[in-house]
C-alpha cells in the first residue's frame, strides 16, 4: 500500500471574508481529504486553530452566528488600540481549553507580526488562545499582544496566505486558501472596513511569491464582502464550501501525482 502524502492547508487572512475557512474545512471533510497540519493568518488563525482543538466546522460556525458579538468586544481609551482585547481572549482560552499547540492532534503554525521589527513570529508550541489573540490584532484595532518581549499584531501584515511555513515544515503538498481582497468602497465606510484596506494593500504587494509554492489554491469569489462584516456567517461558508468542492478533482489530482512520483 502507497503511502499516502502528507497534506497542509494554509487560511489567510481577510477579517470577515476568512469566515470562508469554515466551509472549506467542512468541503475537505465530506471530500475525506485528511488535513496533516495548518496554518494560520489573523481570521485563518482564528479557524484553523479552533479546528485544531477538535472543533468542528459546523460548531464553529455555530460559535461565529450566535456569540454576542458584544462579548468579544471591550473597548479603551485609544492609545495603542481601541479594543483591549482582553475579553476576547479569556473566551479563546475557555473555547480552547487553554490547550498548548504542542499538545494537538493535528500540527498548527499560527503568524503574527512582530511590530518592532516587522518580523514574521510563528507560534508552534506555547497557548493556543495567546497565538490567536496575535493574530488577529488588527493595528489600530486592537491593542497589541505583549509576549516574550516582542510586541505582535495581525499575522496578516507580513504573511497574508502563510504557504512557505508548511512547505518548510516538511508538508508534501500544500492548498493554500486565499480570500482575496475588497473592492474600494469609494462611499465612506467604517473605520475598521479603512484600517483592513489598508492592511490588505499592503499585503498584495507581498504575497504572490509566496501563492506560487502552493501545489493548489482555492480562492473563494468574496471581494464584494466587506472587511466588517462579520455577521455574514452562513453566506460567506458557504461560498467558501462551493469554492472548494469546486475543486474537488483537482485535489484528487494533485494528491494522486504526488502519490505516483
Amino acid at each position: 500500500m502507497e503511502e499516502r502524502p502528507t497534506i497542509g492547508l494554509a487560511l489567510g487572512s481577510g477579517a470577515a471574508r476568512g469566515l470562508a475557512h469554515i466551509g472549506v474545512l467542512k468541503a475537505l471533510e465530506e471530500m475525506g481529504v485528511e488535513i496533516d497540519m495548518i496554518s494560520g493568518s489573523s481570521a485563518g488563525a482564528l479557524i484553523g486553530g479552533l479546528y485544531c482543538t477538535g472543533i468542528s466546522p459546523k460548531m464553529i460556525q455555530d460559535l461565529a452566528t450566535h456569540i454576542d458579538k458584544k462579548m468579544w468586544v471591550d473597548f479603551t481609551m485609544p492609545k495603542t488600540g481601541i479594543i483591549k482585547g482582553e475579553r476576547i481572549q479569556e473566551i479563546l482560552k475557555l473555547i480552547t481549553g487553554d490547550r498548548k499547540i504542542e499538545e494537538l492532534d493535528k500540527k498548527l503554525a499560527i503568524v503574527a507580526t512582530d511590530l518592532k521589527n516587522g518580523e514574521e513570529v510563528i507560534f508552534t508550541e506555547g497557548p493556543i488562545y495567546t497565538a490567536i489573540r496575535a493574530s488577529i490584532s488588527i493595528p489600530g484595532v486592537f491593542e497589541p499582544v505583549e509576549y516574550k518581549g516582542r510586541v505582535l499584531v495581525d499575522g496578516g501584515v507580513v504573511d497574508r496566505v502563510p504557504i512557505s511555513i508548511l512547505k518548510n515544515m516538511g508538508m508534501d503538498i500544500v492548498i493554500g486558501v486565499d480570500v482575496g481582497f475588497s473592492k474600494y468602497q469609494s462611499k465612506v465606510i467604517h473605520m475598521l472596513d479603512i484600517i483592513l484596506q489598508s492592511i490588505d494593500i499592503m499585503a498584495k504587494q507581498i504575497m504572490e511569491a509566496d501563492l506560487a509554492l502552493a501545489d493548489l489554491i482555492i480562492a473563494p469569489p468574496l471581494s464584494y464582502v466587506e472587511p466588517s462584516k462579520f455577521e455574514l456567517v452562513e453566506e460567506c461558508a458557504k461560498i467558501g464550501y462551493k469554492a472548494t468542492m469546486a475543486k474537488k478533482d483537482k485535489i484528487f489530482e494533485v494528491i494522486d501525482n504526488y502519490t505516483k512520483k
